[in-house]
């Protein structure tokens, strides 16, 4: 990360995404006076690794460089389940991060994978399990099929950026997919956490981040009311409920 005097903010994106899930967030982060960088994970197109070459800790390697990097203790935005990378770096790096805030976010209890925290949702509901259903699985790992994509994440999304975003997703590797992180009140349990709840997501269900939060209570709770893209859906309410985490931290 850059080394200046500007709060240090890294913007991690989930499965099958990239750093450009965050480009509507640069500006209105960088005008609030923080220095946002969006990283992209290996193995998700930007770094020429083949998908299925890359495990968990090949993401926590390349994230960790990024949180030392800094100059000053880190606040981690993380989509979806990118959450679960957040959450190893509180609990390996503690000191350096100043707070996580997940955004429609996998917010784990230790020891937990996402599958264990959705099966008995599913149980009741099929619909539970979101984008799994849909799932395309090819010889490098997963695919999200384009109608799947838009029905799923972008329903609410403006339909011209819906379908470009459905070209950018990537392939995913399942080593990276489900990961089960321990964690402790001792490490990521004493850094400052929040969740952005999106009542409209298809993916990572409302009854699901309802779970999570209760399951590991302690994070300041602010509600959108969209899907699981509010960076396409609601990206200016987005942003302002960021700056207000970001600023009362």
């Amino acid at each position: 990360m850059r080394k200046h005097s500007q709060t240090p903010v890294l913007l991690l994106h989930g499965a099958w995404q990239g750093a450009w899930v965050w480009d509507s967030q640069l500006a209105p982060l960088l005008a609030a006076g923080l220095d946002p960088v969006a990283l992209d994970l290996p193995g998700n197109g930007a770094d020429g690794r083949a998908p299925d070459a890359v495990d968990f800790t090949d993401h926590v390697a390349h994230a960790r460089a990024a949180l030392l990097a800094a100059s000053a203790p880190v606040h981690i935005v993380a989509h979806s389940g990118a959450g679960v990378l957040a959450t190893q770096l509180a609990e390996t790096h503690p000191d350096k991060v100043a707070q996580v805030i997940y955004v429609a976010g996998m917010m784990l209890p230790s020891g937990v994978t996402f599958p264990e925290m959705v099966e008995p949702f599913a149980a009741l509901d099929p619909t539970a399990i979101g984008i799994g259903a849909f799932l395309h699985m090819g010889p490098g790992g997963s695919s999200v099929p384009q109608d799947a994509a838009i029905s799923v994440f972008y329903h609410d999304c403006p339909p011209d950026a819906a379908r470009t975003a459905t070209t950018r997703l990537t392939i995913q590797g399942e080593a990276v997919r489900a990961p089960r992180v321990f964690h402790t009140a001792a490490n990521a349990g004493r850094v400052a956490r929040a969740y952005i709840r999106c009542g409209a997501d298809r993916s990572v269900v409302p009854a699901v981040q309802d779970a999570m939060c209760a399951a590991w209570p302690g994070a300041r709770l602010r509600r959108l009311e969209c899907g699981h893209a509010p960076m396409l859906a609601a990206p200016d309410t987005l942003a302002q409920t960021l700056v207000g985490l970001l600023a009362r931290n």
